[in-house]
């Protein structure tokens, strides 16, 4: 299995690159955000990739990121969603969007996807909404592994007494709480709106990362 290559882009096509790794030269397939994430050619590159083995074909797919590739292989487990609609989809709203999309049941950003209607997406979602927090756990944990700084609450921020609940927002316990909040940040959601619905989630008896993640998102989801 080739899980990682790194080497020198050697030239750009419509939807693959050709990576050349000790005299060796890759094509690797890979979506319209991470095409246009790498660099010029002749520059070094560096890629996960995933490996797809048919009777007749070999075929090596690209990402940025191990939670991208993450995605990948789950949206392919889909009936219907075959290689080119992954890549549709992660190249339309990225793995931050598809984890999103995904935890939260919204179809509609999945149905975006060039190729993709609303019956696969609603499938899409059915089938993986609870491999979501999961996903999104890992990011977090990979985050803290590489040494992200933790996201920290502006304390000179003025709160509404009213609406800020009566427990302190900032997680300060357990390593799941950690990689809970880590995962939201990464998603892109504020710090202290992150930290106060883990707070809540634990509170609420939410234990490990992926139901923390997931009570918390909940909380987060827009009302009405």
């Amino acid at each position: 299995m080739i899980g990682r290559l790194t080497g020198r882009l050697d030239y750009r096509a419509s939807d693959h690159v050709l990576i050349s790794v000790g005299g060796v030269g890759y094509v690797v397939y890979v979506s319209e955000r991470v095409m246009a994430s790498l660099p010029g050619s002749g520059e070094a590159v560096s890629l996960y990739t995933d490996l797809l083995v048919r009777e007749d074909l070999l075929q090596l797919f690209g990402f940025t990121t191990l939670v991208e590739k993450e995605w990948h292989r789950l949206l392919m487990s889909v009936q219907g969603i075959g290689a080119k609609a992954s890549l549709a989809i992660l190249g339309a709203i990225g793995a931050e969007g598809v984890s999103r999309a995904i935890a939260l049941g919204d179809a509609r950003a999945i149905a975006v996807a060039k190729g993709v209607g609303p019956k696969t997406a609603q499938r899409v979602v059915h089938e993986l909404k609870d491999k979501a927090p999961g996903v999104m756990a890992l990011a977090g944990t990979m985050a803290a592994a590489m040494g992200t700084p933790p996201a920290e609450v502006d304390t000179d921020a003025v709160i509404d007494p009213v609406a800020a609940p009566a427990p302190n927002p900032v997680v300060h316990d357990g390593a799941a709480q950690s990689d809970a909040l880590s995962a939201l940040v990464n998603l892109g959601y504020a710090p202290a709106e992150a930290s106060r619905a883990v707070a809540e989630a634990a509170d609420g008896g939410a234990g490990d990362t992926a139901a923390l993640i997931r009570a918390a998102l909940k909380a987060l989801a827009p009302k009405g």
